[in-house]
């Protein structure tokens, strides 16, 4: 059965931001369960996105027709906020949705400000670019937040716009994609550009073409 993981597209995106996650959930390669998973772009309307890249997208979905239960996940993005803070805010409604549902969301940069201005994150262990930029939202939980790359507090998990890859370990984690030895050998090639990392992966699918065979 195959499963959706959804990601929040809309003008000025930070594309760089989810590319990391987006790619080794929609390809098949290292998986456990190979062909199980898909990426699906949601937007508030149908209309082409732009990133901050510059990449035309054509969404896949409109917000509305979202529902937790057809989805594995929720990713937010970060984006310039000052230009369209209205989109954030909806999206961030809708992710109140998934964690009601005990649905996971994800979101960095950005996407994790949405999140404390919806109150998402006043009572569970987060992170953002800074303590300080949270703050400006004016959410009350401030005393939750840790000084880390990328968290995983219940079905939310945040990160730092700088941290792309530890994003990604985190939303590969949650979803179960890898078995545990191949999700730490991923990280070590590329979070640490340790070429053990590589080998691991390498030899894991040797053993995957054999298995198939």
């Amino acid at each position: 059965m195959m499963k959706t993981v959804h990601m929040a597209v809309y003008d000025t995106f930070s594309d760089w931001e989810v590319g990391h996650a987006t790619a080794h959930i929609n390809r098949a390669l290292w998986h456990r369960d190979p062909g199980t998973w898909q990426v699906k772009t949601v937007a508030i309307g149908a209309e082409p996105i732009t990133s901050m890249g510059g990449m035309r997208i054509l969404p896949d979905l409109v917000l509305e027709d979202l529902k937790p239960g057809d989805s594995a996940m929720l990713i937010l993005p970060g984006l310039e906020t000052e230009l369209d803070p209205e989109t954030p805010a909806a999206f961030a409604r809708k992710a109140r949705e998934f964690v009601t549902a005990g649905v996971p969301v994800a979101a960095i940069c950005g996407g994790t400000f949405a999140l404390a201005q919806e109150g998402l994150l006043d009572d569970r262990p987060h992170t953002s670019n800074a303590a300080e930029y949270l703050a400006y939202s004016g959410y009350a939980g401030g005393e939750h937040f840790v000084q880390a790359p990328a968290v995983t507090g219940g079905d939310v998990i945040t990160a730092s716009g700088t941290s792309p890859v530890e994003f990604a370990r985190e939303i590969l984690a949650r979803l179960d994609i890898f078995e545990p030895h191949v999700l730490e050998a991923w990280y070590k090639l590329y979070g640490n550009n340790d070429p053990a990392g590589f080998c691991t992966l390498y030899e894991y699918e040797q053993q995957q073409q054999a298995a198939a065979r």
